[in-house]
């Protein structure tokens, strides 16, 4: 059973990919090998029926098969593009349940990607009973699939200079700290990412920041670099001060956690690492 697992693991992890937001996803193309499909034509007779699946669902297929353009190589120096995806976990999930279930690695990835998916059920109906580190990894995730959105509204707004939009957020939440500062109080390395290295509680405070401001860039149809960044800093402030009217504890006076997710994850996989070995 363990060896089963390990190849599961190896086959879907291998070919994971993660966007420069932190979204992790899965090309097509990449996909088809690993499911042992040799053609394409009768893969991609999968893939829609996943797509179909997705919409029955009440789910957007645009946010979970997202088609791409590849220029492979050809004879003589030539060149070709091909179609291809970038899918979503949830789009994996829906392919391998409707990828042909007499190949054993089909059935691996079923396995793979319902326990994957599972898991994020799980923490969303039961977060009260998760741990203090659950509950960051749960809130981490939320937060980097918050700052893609944010990222897609603001760049409609017109941002360019997207480190100098998110400081402006930073500022109104952190009482004009920006993000090198927070690092800088918390003692970070160089380039260590400061949202890996916050408690549950602080998480929830920038999520709420993130999924607001994106809102308010939608809703009023802000346009212009300087406004949205002005819009960000106004939301940071405001989520501020609803915490200060609560009578809940500043953000940076929160407490710093001992291990950023980032070791936490490590550590994770080498005791999953020794139990395999076991």
């Amino acid at each position: 059973m363990n060896q089963i697992k390990e190849y599961s693991k190896a086959t879907f992890e291998n070919i994971k990919h993660t966007d420069e937001y932190g979204m992790e996803f899965w090309y097509a193309r990449e996909l088809q090998k690993a499911l042992d499909y040799t053609e394409w034509r009768k893969f991609e007779n999968a893939i829609n029926k996943a797509k179909e699946a997705c919409k029955n669902s009440n789910n957007k297929i645009n946010d979970h098969f997202v088609g791409v353009d590849k220029t492979i190589k050809m004879p003589k120096n030539a060149t070709k593009k091909i179609g291809d995806y970038k899918l979503s976990r949830y789009a994996c999930y829906l392919i391998v349940q409707n990828s042909d279930p007499r190949k054993e690695v089909v059935a691996l990835g079923q396995t793979y990607f319902a326990v994957q998916t599972r898991k994020q059920e799980l923490s969303e109906k039961e977060y009260y009973l998760l741990t203090e580190d659950e509950k960051r990894f749960y809130q981490r995730n939320l937060t980097k699939k918050g700052n893609y959105s944010l990222n897609k509204a603001a760049k409609n707004a017109g941002v360019k200079n997207f480190d100098k939009f998110h400081n402006a957020g930073y500022k109104g939440l952190y009482n004009g700290e920006t993000a090198n500062d927070i690092a800088k109080r918390k003692g970070l390395r160089y380039r260590e990412d400061i949202l890996d290295n916050m408690g549950s509680v602080e998480l929830a405070a920038n999520l709420f920041r993130i999924t607001q401001t994106e809102q308010k860039l939608k809703n009023d149809k802000i346009k212009g670099e300087n406004k949205a960044n002005k819009t960000h800093y106004n939301i940071g402030k405001i989520v501020r001060n609803a915490i200060k009217e609560v009578g809940g504890t500043m953000p940076e006076d929160l407490p710093i956690p001992k291990k950023s997710l980032k070791e936490l994850e490590k550590e994770k996989k080498e005791i999953q690492k020794l139990e395999i070995k076991k």
